[in-house]
């Protein structure tokens, strides 16, 4: 039989952790400080909590305990205004969660090689939580994942040790949102949708996430709050599979798209913009709507139209090389093989340093399978850093960008079309740009072996 007097304690745990979130007078843990848990922990040494972030690399517990950062968009003076406030600390020990009220977890959730979710991560940073576990704890999964992963992934493992979910500690899921390099949105602006193993997780998840975010968006449970995060950017990625394929149509039409979507924006009702690419990148699109796939074949549905997005999406990086192939024998005269390919920008997007998932990686692989020698510039990034799928490009120095690195480039391929490029030098001394992102045109740029992409 359940013992009244456990209900009523566990009720006024709540609300003193309700209260002690409120006041700002508890204590937060973040763990993976990685592009969302080290713009989080700020935002909460920021806002008056003593906050502690917990990440296995001490390369980067160490810098940020120096006041400094390795994120372009996260400046070292912030972290070190934060770590002056005596807020902020970062550690690699896993023991400091016990001295904590809540601990939100923000570590990846990739895909593996046949597609399919890993949550190897997710397992692994749970079963580091669960010795540290006690009674009153708030645990929060940010990591964008697939309906049922807190409660059928998470739940059990936190549970091994006799406490209970609900009871004892209490779990929620908050989807990330965050958007690296948006001047206009950080972390404190964009709302926190929050579902929850119960009303009291939720209450507890709410009364946190109200202090540090613009508002919060409370829903009915853990998976509609995890199923939030993937029709975002599901929607996202079918969007731009749409203008992918629109830009092959139109352009087979001698249409450009770009001056189309220019055009059909300016409608003010039913009609949002989207623009094609090179290809998806960064940790979100090019992987979240495999995660729902994975989980709809466990109800014996096919999700055609997602998995034919991907298939559009994922095709983008080879019709690159396809198209510098061409503009190569028809404008130069010369074979993709022995020449010299320069890559603007390897960051999935403009004026970040964040090369999760960049499709510029798949497009040098390509252009060096065909035979090509691969350089690339890219100004917030001095060197290729390590990632899962392209190793082999781990350490390759940035290029500089002037006229002796141009004098000696066969064709140049704008993936990411950073702001602080020059373009004009670019455009006057390469012989062929291969421009993806319509860069050129929008500044007025201009030119015979100019390739739109």
């Amino acid at each position: 039989m359940n013992d009244p007097s456990a209900s009523r304690s566990a009720a006024a745990d709540v609300g003193s952790l309700a209260a002690r979130f409120r006041n700002h007078a508890a204590r937060i843990g973040v763990i993976g400080l990685g592009y969302v848990g080290l713009p989080l922990v700020r935002a909460a040494a920021e806002r008056g909590f003593a906050a502690v972030g917990i990440d296995i690399d001490r390369a980067k517990v160490d810098l940020i305990n120096a006041g400094g950062s390795y994120i372009n968009h996260i400046s070292a003076e912030s972290i070190a205004a934060a770590r002056a406030t005596g807020n902020l600390s970062a550690t690699d020990d896993f023991s400091a969660l016990a001295g904590c009220d809540a601990i939100i977890l923000c570590v990846p959730t990739p895909l593996t090689k046949q597609r399919e979710p890993d949550l190897t991560f997710v397992v692994r940073t749970t079963e580091a939580i669960a010795p540290h576990l006690r009674r009153g704890h708030l645990v929060v999964l940010e990591s964008t994942t697939y309906p049922g992963t807190t409660r059928e992934i998470m739940q059990p493992i936190l549970e091994r040790g006799g406490l209970k979910s609900g009871r004892d500690f209490f779990l929620a899921y908050s989807p990330e949102r965050e958007d690296p390099g948006n001047a206009q949105y950080g972390t404190n602006d964009i709302p926190k949708v929050v579902g929850g193993d119960g009303p009291d997780a939720v209450r507890l998840a709410v009364a946190l996430y109200d202090q540090i975010v613009a508002r919060t968006v409370p829903v009915s449970s853990l998976e509609a709050a995890e199923a939030v995060k993937l029709t975002e950017n599901i929607f996202r990625s079918v969007n731009i599979a749409l203008v992918n394929e629109l830009k092959v149509v139109f352009e087979a039409m001698g249409i450009d798209v770009w001056e189309v979507i220019e055009a059909a924006k300016t409608k003010p009702f039913g009609y949002m913009p989207f623009y094609p690419g090179p290809g998806l990148g960064g940790h979100c699109i090019p992987i979240d709507p495999f995660y729902l796939t994975w989980k709809a074949r466990e109800y014996d549905i096919a999700t055609r139209f997602i998995e034919l997005a991907g298939e559009i999406n994922t095709a983008m990086p080879r019709r690159v090389v396809d198209k510098t192939v061409a503009a190569l024998s028809e404008r130069r005269g010369r074979a993709l093989k022995g020449a010299r390919v320069l890559i603007l920008g390897v960051a999935y997007k403009k004026n970040v340093d964040d090369t999760r998932e960049s499709p510029a990686f798949k497009i040098m692989e390509l252009l060096e399978q065909r035979g090509a020698v691969v350089d690339f510039h890219d100004p917030f990034l001095a060197a290729i850093p390590p990632t899962r799928e392209h190793a082999q490009f781990a350490g390759r120095p940035s290029s500089p960008l002037n006229e002796a690195t141009l004098a000696k480039t066969d064709a140049a391929i704008i993936c990411a079309d950073h702001d602080s490029v020059d373009y004009a030098l670019l455009t006057a001394h390469c012989p062929l740009v291969i421009d993806t992102r319509n860069v050129c045109a929008r500044l007025g740029v201009a030119g015979d072996h100019i390739v739109k992409a």
